[in-house]
């Protein structure tokens, strides 16, 4: 074997190395997310309503996350007798899968230096051509698992907040994909990183898309479940709609969709639309600082929103979703035509 092919062999191992350690470090990441977002929610919450928030288990109530997780992986894991018990099982998995692969296209940065070698690791798993209508398509199999999991479940209250999560993904995916198409004509590529590289030097789509991100910013929110268009659960009528006879860990599984679904959301704000990893104004490039301060902020805006506006009603929500921001997305795409030619 010639000396040139030895030394690519070792180049493809050390490729698919740095693959594998990249997908296990972002899945432990999202599988650890819930346990700072949701002491970060409560604190939120509480200061918003003038209330300390958990305070006890540890320091300002930080353990209060792991103390939830002890007694979910304790707790009965209960099954309605009439269910079906196979979907039942099947569908928080359905939930929660799609949520993690969108993570294969998702860039966290552009290239870093490993320090005492001289080698460059890309901050992504795959640099995927068709990356936004990757996750455009994965991202919405999600509701799958929340539509089997309210049919399985054998409830009326249930199957309700499945039937409503069809509905509102059907929807709300028409107006969030438009807004993505605006932002990928501008871009004249579908690839995550050519759309964050597109906005160097301050030429940021919020500049030319402001109607373009706040469709997507409604649409996001009725996407990912989230007051004040969390209908699917709707705890007022539905008392906790789809997952209302779900415990223990397989009730987390939901718990762990939503929030790395809100993440994602978060991510694809910030590269669509506020420059990605690029520094604003004249400030230093720390690109992944930068990435993550503008990701921090908007999962704050969404924990902000979540207690401060009313739930809407079903039909206020549909009204939105197809005589709102369905026109005014497809005159947002009109008008970024006409400024392209």
């Amino acid at each position: 074997m010639s000396h040139e092919l030895i030394t690519m062999d070792i180049n493809t191992l050390i490729e698919v190395a740095l693959i594998i350690v990249k997908v296990i470090f972002v899945s432990l990441t999202l599988f650890a997310l819930p346990i700072p977002l949701t002491w970060m929610e409560r604190k939120v919450a509480g200061h918003i309503q003038l209330r300390l928030g958990p305070f006890r288990v540890g320091p300002h109530g930080i353990l209060q996350p792991v103390a939830d997780m002890i007694k979910l992986m304790f707790k009965e894991d209960i099954v309605p007798d009439k269910a079906d018990r196979r979907l039942f099982w099947l569908a928080p998995l359905l939930a929660m899968v799609p949520a993690f692969a969108v993570y294969a296209a998702i860039p966290f940065g552009d290239t870093v230096k490993i320090p005492f070698v001289d080698k460059e690791i890309t901050l992504y798993i795959s640099d995927m051509n068709v990356g936004i209508l990757y996750i455009l398509a994965i991202s919405g199999m999600s509701v799958y698992g929340l539509i089997l999991g309210g049919w399985a479940s054998n409830s009326k209250y249930a199957a309700m907040g499945g039937i409503r999560s069809s509905a509102q993904m059907i929807s709300y995916e028409i107006a969030l994909s438009f807004a993505c198409v605006a932002v990928v004509m501008i871009a004249n590529s579908l690839s995550l990183l050519d759309i964050v590289n597109a906005q160097k030097e301050l030429h940021w789509n919020i500049i030319y898309q402001p109607l373009g991100f706040i469709i997507f910013l409604i649409a996001a929110l009725a996407e990912i479940n989230r007051i004040p268009f969390d209908l699917p659960e709707d705890e007022g009528t539905l008392a906790a709609g789809y997952h209302v006879e779900y415990s223990a860990m397989k009730f987390s599984f939901f718990m762990l969709a939503e929030y790395v679904a809100m993440v994602t959301v978060s991510v694809l704000a910030v590269i669509l639309f506020f420059g990605g990893w690029n520094a604003p104004l004249f400030l230093p490039e720390i690109p992944i600082f930068w990435f993550v301060a503008k990701v921090a902020f908007f999962i704050y805006f969404f924990m902000w929103i979540r207690f401060t506006l009313p739930r809407y009603r079903y039909d206020q929500l549909m009204t939105i979703g197809w005589k709102i921001l369905l026109p005014l997305s497809l005159l947002n795409i009109l008008v970024t035509g006409l400024f392209l030619l």
